[in-house]
């Protein structure tokens, strides 16, 4: 799983809710690495289990000659309070850490395989995001 090796601060606020307001990305949005790429097509969190999980599933349907790059780093920490406690009495404990995503933002890429086996384990990797994806090509 990904996390940061050292952050400044060890809780952060808990950031807009309603990223539909920042809008769409204007960085990352280009096929830069790889031949294919996963896009996100709606704004959200995703965290480290899942891009874990993601990968797993690109790298195990590519096989041995494909090659995945990740886009995206989970450096926001996100906290949880324990069952069962009464409000108030300060934020909770972390709980692990997630990567903030942006409509139109590539989050992997793969390259070194046919293109039909590249576009599959794409799709197969998207269904373990929380949002939207999209497989795109190079332009």
């Amino acid at each position: 799983m990904l996390f940061p090796k050292k952050v400044k601060y060890r809780k952060w606020h808990t950031m807009r809710q309603n990223p539909k307001k920042v809008g769409p990305a204007t960085r990352g949005v280009n096929v830069s690495f790889g031949s294919h790429g996963l896009k996100a097509m709606a704004p959200g969190r995703i965290t480290s289990n899942q891009i874990e999980s993601a990968r797993k599933v690109i790298t195990r349907n590519l096989g041995k000659t494909g090659r995945v790059w990740i886009r995206i780093f989970p450096d926001m920490p996100f906290t949880k309070k324990p069952a069962e406690v009464k409000m108030g009495k300060g934020k909770g404990d972390i709980e692990g850490y997630c990567a903030r995503v942006l409509a139109g933002q590539v989050m992997f890429e793969v390259d070194g395989t046919l293109a039909p086996v590249a576009i599959e384990s794409l799709r197969k990797g998207g269904t373990k995001m929380p949002i939207k994806t999209k497989v795109v090509a190079r332009n």
